[in-house]
């Protein structure tokens, strides 16, 4: 890909992400929104890195690349907790197991969508040998000083966690096809003052998405673990002698990193923009995303026209991808 179609693609993939917010804002549901946010921010940075650092690796905007690679890192890590959060929500409403939310439940929705990142964005500094890299026509780029502590704080919650989510939306795959004959009336159960049921294809669609991140994540996670470990572990000796180098930035055009590493890390940053793409095919195209587009359309071309009465009549159709409110969803439990 160019530079200038390195720059272009999280932008492109910023802007798929945003169509599809409003019939999720209104449903207001955690964990989706997270994802929104977690996947928003990682284009936005991915495509302000491109745009500085295309065709070089000057070091021009140090405090937006300490800024920018703990972002980095806690949207890897938030995708897979929030990814965790839907598929328990989806797992329980395969089983129809509502009752309503208390406040623990809000608390581990909360921590596993947002607190869990900025805890590792955090720990992160025990294992951040020095300040950062900048690679061309990338950017910034997390720094891992690879040890025993840098698995047990990076790699074994994040990968745990893509793993859960994995095994839930697996579950509630196979409570599906155990209840298949009567599933339809099982959701149609599980509509408890939304006023209208939540469908099979609308299920589905949140459910592949879960699918889709979870084994996305371990894939990534591992060969990413793979090639971080391949050399082996390097000594923990202290933390002084850690942290001695910390305010080196190291610079890396593709020549520098070789073919292979390249590869690596050029097939980890394009997996963000498209995930973005994908979640707007999964959620921002078809009939029934067409029809919020058009009520939306007819709400703001109305707010320009001069017959002002018409305006009142311009309104958004109930979002055709609702989960139940979150007040009736499932209570979330840590066990699988």
């Amino acid at each position: 890909m160019s530079s200038s179609g390195l720059v272009a693609a999280p932008f492109v993939a910023s802007f798929l992400i945003l169509v599809t917010i409003p019939h999720h804002w209104r449903v207001r549901n955690c964990a989706t929104l997270s994802i929104i946010a977690w996947l928003l921010a990682f284009n936005l940075v991915y495509g302000v890195d491109a745009a500085i650092w295309s065709g070089n690796v000057d070091i021009v905007a140090p405090v937006w690349c300490d800024i920018a690679t703990k972002i980095i890192l806690g949207a890897k890590t938030s995708i897979t907790g929030c990814s965790l959060c839907l598929a328990m929500q989806l797992h329980r409403i395969a089983n129809c197991a509502v009752r309503p939310r208390g406040y623990r439940d809000r608390v581990a929705e909360l921590a596993l969508c947002w607190g869990f990142a900025f805890m590792i964005m955090g720990l992160h500094y025990i294992v951040q040998g020095h300040r950062f890299d900048i690679i061309q026509d990338l950017g910034c780029w997390p720094t891992i000083y690879v040890s025993w502590p840098s698995v047990l704080i990076l790699t074994v919650p994040q990968l745990s966690a893509a793993i859960l989510a994995l095994v839930y939306s697996t579950l509630a795959f196979v409570e599906i096809y155990r209840r298949r004959r009567t599933f339809r009336t099982v959701l149609a159960k599980c509509d408890t003052g939304a006023g209208r049921a939540l469908t099979l294809a609308q299920y589905f669609r949140l459910l592949l998405t879960v699918f889709f991140l979870g084994s996305y994540n371990v894939v990534l996670i591992s060969v990413s673990a793979s090639d971080d470990y391949a050399h082996g572990l390097e000594p923990w000796t202290n933390w002084t002698d850690i942290h001695s180098g910390f305010s080196i930035i190291g610079q890396w055009t593709p020549k520098d990193l070789g073919p292979v590493d390249w590869r690596y890390i050029y097939a980890f940053w394009l997996a963000v923009p498209l995930t973005g793409l994908l979640f707007f095919v999964i959620f921002g195209i078809g009939a029934e995303a067409n029809r919020e587009y058009g009520a939306i359309w007819k709400a703001v071309t109305c707010l320009f026209s001069r017959r002002t009465g018409r305006c009142g009549g311009a309104e958004v159709e109930d979002s055709p991808y609702e989960l139940p409110p979150l007040e009736q969803l499932p209570a979330l439990t840590w066990e699988v």
